[in-house]
């Protein structure tokens, strides 16, 4: 007897279980665990369910824990499809029923046969409870927005309640697509024209004069321009790196902590003539990154692998006119765009990350010209990795001052002054990411 196909969409839904138990149990990123399934005629969908999934997971698992026996019990497969469909039946159009129909086929196709009535049990009884499990769940702040606590407690303590609860909502919405357009090769009017005679329907960001937001996302096959590299993706807030870090012709320019080398792209586009861009990251796969990048741009920097805090072993002496160190942090302020960070975070990781940043920085800044300017960043909305680094660092370092930002530059609206450096919030006026910038000076050499 010939088997009857699968019940439409129980192949995402099984994909995307396998690619959630990568992430929830082997603790891997969302890009590594979707890369198995680049090649899938349900890309798409795949990657919906999952990001969707993982976004509003410590949501979604405790509402299906309730109507487990022994949820701990589970194997790791089936937990991840009853909340993968649980997704589906809570935040998709799709008619709950068919979605039960989908995750019992998606059960056989985990090889979890004897599971399947298990599946169908609980999520034919999450269909109709579904409203008072969420009650229960929504009673506390983290459930209700689907963080975990400890992140809840940091931001609480770090912002005013609305704000840190404005954090928490911005980080369950989905980030605007924003192009960068190289400035050098085309006008921003033009481009939109562009834009517009293929249907793509696009405004400009007013206060940063490269970038260009799209009314909805679209592909990059379908963007006139980006196969040259005469547009790239790049959220708003971090197209001001170029602009404040204030590089001009003839200088030598180091990017700390460079991949995958978004930033390095618009130094290059943003600055003529530079004496030399050192683009420098610790990560020799990631230094690939910015070489396709560039390649793509059609711009050239000089890549080095090496860990900023060991100068000796790639700096040949000569000090930078220029900085910009894009700080490794915990990505608190794109979470929106990669919810996994929600997962894969643990408290611990920002005393640790917030030490290497001292450290990164110090020697970042032995590396930095008298009278040049070194701009420090991260994507964070944390205190302890913004504003507390760079203060420590200033209370420590007598030749370095905190540096007004240049005159000209037009910061995002909404951004709050930190005392030392600005911090924009994600979503907030300017619909950017999280970031935080402050600019550092030297005001006399080392002795």
């Amino acid at each position: 007897m010939v088997r009857t196909p699968w019940a439409p969409g129980a192949p995402a839904l099984a994909d995307a279980a396998r690619a959630i138990v990568s992430i929830v149990v082997e603790g891997r990123s969302s890009d590594a665990a979707l890369a198995p399934f680049e090649t899938s005629p349900q890309r798409a969908a795949i990657r919906a369910i999952t990001l969707g999934s993982v976004r509003w997971y410590l949501r979604l698992a405790p509402a299906v824990d309730m109507l487990l026996t022994k949820p701990k019990g589970l194997a790791a497969p089936l937990h991840a499809l009853l909340v993968a469909a649980a997704h589906q039946i809570e935040y998709s159009r799709n008619a709950p029923q068919a979605t039960v129909h989908a995750a019992v086929d998606a059960a056989r196709m985990l090889k979890e046969n004897r599971g399947s009535g298990l599946v169908n049990a609980v999520l034919r009884r999450f269909v109709t409870e579904r409203a008072a499990l969420f009650a229960r769940v929504d009673e506390k702040l983290g459930g209700r927005t689907a963080h975990p606590l400890w992140l809840v407690k940091r931001l609480s303590e770090a912002w005013p309640s609305q704000v840190a609860t404005a954090i928490l909502e911005a980080n369950n919405t989905h980030p605007p697509m924003v192009l960068r357009l190289d400035l050098s090769r085309q006008g921003r009017a033009e481009y939109l024209s562009e834009l517009a005679a293929v249907g793509v329907m696009a405004r400009p960001v007013e206060w940063v004069p490269s970038a260009v937001r799209l009314d909805e996302p679209v592909s990059l096959a379908t963007l006139p321009g980006f196969r040259e590299g005469r547009v790239s993706v790049q959220d708003a807030g971090a197209q001001l790196a170029a602009p404040l870090l204030a590089a001009q012709s003839g200088m030598r320019v180091l990017g700390a902590c460079a991949a995958p080398g978004g930033k390095t792209g618009h130094l290059l586009e943003h600055t003529a003539d530079l004496a030399e861009l050192v683009a420098v990251d610790i990560d020799a796969s990631r230094v690939a990154r910015i070489d396709e990048n560039l390649k793509r741009l059609n711009r050239a920097a000089r890549l080095v692998v090496a860990d900023i805090r060991q100068a000796a072993g790639f700096w040949d002496g000569r000090p930078f006119d220029r900085i910009l160190l894009d700080a490794p942090c915990s990505s608190t302020g794109v979470i929106r765009r990669h919810p996994d960070i929600k997962l894969l975070r643990r408290t611990d990781d920002i005393a640790v990350l917030a030490a290497a940043q001292l450290e990164i920085l110090k020697s970042a800044f032995g590396m930095l010209a008298v009278g040049g300017r070194l701009l420090y960043s991260t994507c964070s909305v944390l205190p302890d990795e913004n504003q507390q680094v760079v203060e420590r660092f200033l209370q420590t370092e007598p030749a370095a001052r905190a540096a007004a930002f240049p005159a000209g530059v037009a910061l995002a609206p909404g951004a709050l002054d930190r005392g030392t450096g600005v911090q924009f919030l994600p979503g907030a006026a300017a619909g950017t990411d999280g970031f935080y910038y402050a600019c550092v000076e030297k005001t006399t050499a080392r002795t």
